[in-house]
């Protein structure tokens, strides 16, 4: 009898990829009954198979924003053309794809101008000529070779990740979105200079993974682990911005837009209602099995209701105040401190070149190219 009764039923362990941790198990209890129907065959199956929420996705849409970011920097390089209209270029060797000098880009790369007429961030011009689609295409924009082998090797790392995860759709808009809250929001506080760089679309990646691994609790075996892996290096990140030179305006956009979409886009259904449906669907027609467990846990459901009407009211409102002309550092005094500390080592000055969300004086690069063709023009006729 007692052979009998332990023979009615199995537990089989489905393996659950997970990215922060080994293969998790699920034990799923499956009635034997089943089994010998469906015979070894069947239940190999069983064993083999991936659970189609936790499934694993080929990674193909990060490496091509990937390849897409170099290309338009080649582009840009290639309309900079530094030999016709600067009388001192780095590698002229390079011919019109040869760099800006130091003194006028340090990161190797194109002029502010080249910048500004390809589509960089000028908020002067998003706000009196309503050209709002800057705040996207200048994320596709970089400063410069060192500005891009940063964020494109950030990209990577975080991006793919992601992707196989969750798949392009998801990991794309939010790439997308998040860039557009770090430049959003560096608008609102950083309005003299133009701007690059997919660092905002970066830390919103960053934040993704933060807050997919909150509402995916209990999903994860090593959680405690992983979640101090993860605010220490987000909190390193956000404390680079404090130094000068650094954008930390769109590195905090980008990253609170981001830590607000996992929420929306990365939600995982519970493990105990992934059980029973993997226990119906191994179970005979005529099982008694019947799903009593919800599919999101109310805290799940919670934070996303939170985050996404977040998103919706503080978009509206960034965009709406940024196309009013708003300045928030006439609001908040402090704010400034956000995105660099001064200390007896170095000032904070927003006129200078900036290196990981790239900003740039247009008043002097202008000043500075037309002196460069003057002195190129007078070398041509001596």
């Amino acid at each position: 009898m007692e052979g009998e009764a332990a023979a009615s039923s199995e537990v089989v362990y489905p393996r659950v990829n997970s990215r922060r941790s080994r293969a998790m198990v699920l034990p799923v209890e499956i009635d034997h009954g089943t089994r010998s129907k469906e015979g070894e065959a069947g239940t190999s199956r069983i064993e083999n198979k991936e659970l189609k929420h936790f499934m694993k996705w080929v990674s193909w849409l990060i490496p091509t924003i990937v390849i897409a970011n170099v290309f338009v920097f080649i582009i840009t390089m290639y309309v900079n053309n530094c030999p016709k209209n600067s009388y001192s270029c780095i590698a002229r060797i390079l011919g019109r794809f040869s760099f800006e000098p130091f003194n006028e880009n340090p990161l190797l790369g194109p002029s502010a101008l080249t910048l500004e007429r390809m589509g960089a961030l000028d908020v002067q011009k998003v706000i009196h000529r309503k050209q709002v689609w800057r705040l996207i295409t200048c994320i596709w924009l970089h400063g410069g070779v060192f500005h891009l082998l940063a964020n494109m090797f950030g990209i990577i790392v975080i991006g793919i990740r992601l992707e196989q995860d969750f798949g392009f759709v998801l990991i794309g808009l939010l790439y997308v979105i998040s860039g557009f809250g770090g430049s959003l929001v560096s608008s609102l506080f950083i309005q003299e200079n133009i701007a690059v760089g997919a660092s905002g679309a970066l830390f919103g990646l960053l934040g993704a993974m933060l807050s997919e691994l909150i509402t995916n609790w209990s999903i994860y075996d090593n959680k405690i682990g992983a979640l101090l892996t993860l605010v220490i290096v987000i909190v390193i990140n956000l404390a680079m911005g404090l130094l000068p030179h650094v954008d930390n305006f769109a590195h905090i956009g980008g990253f609170l837009s981001g830590f607000l979409l996992g929420f929306v886009f990365l939600i995982r259904p519970q493990l105990a209602w992934v059980k029973q449906q993997y226990a119906l669907s191994s179970s005979s027609p005529n099982s008694p099995l019947s799903l009593k467990k919800p599919k999101f846990k109310k805290y799940q459901c919670l934070l996303w209701v939170f985050s996404l009407l977040l998103l919706i009211l503080g978009f509206t409102l960034g965009l709406f105040g940024l196309l009013r002309g708003v300045n928030l550092n006439d609001h908040c005094s402090w704010c400034k401190y956000l995105s660099c500390l001064p200390t007896s080592r170095w000032p904070c000055n927003t006129q200078m070149h900036k290196a990981a969300s790239c900003t740039f004086n247009t008043a002097e690069a202008q000043d500075y190219q037309e002196w460069n063709g003057y002195l190129s023009h007078k070398s041509r006729q001596s």
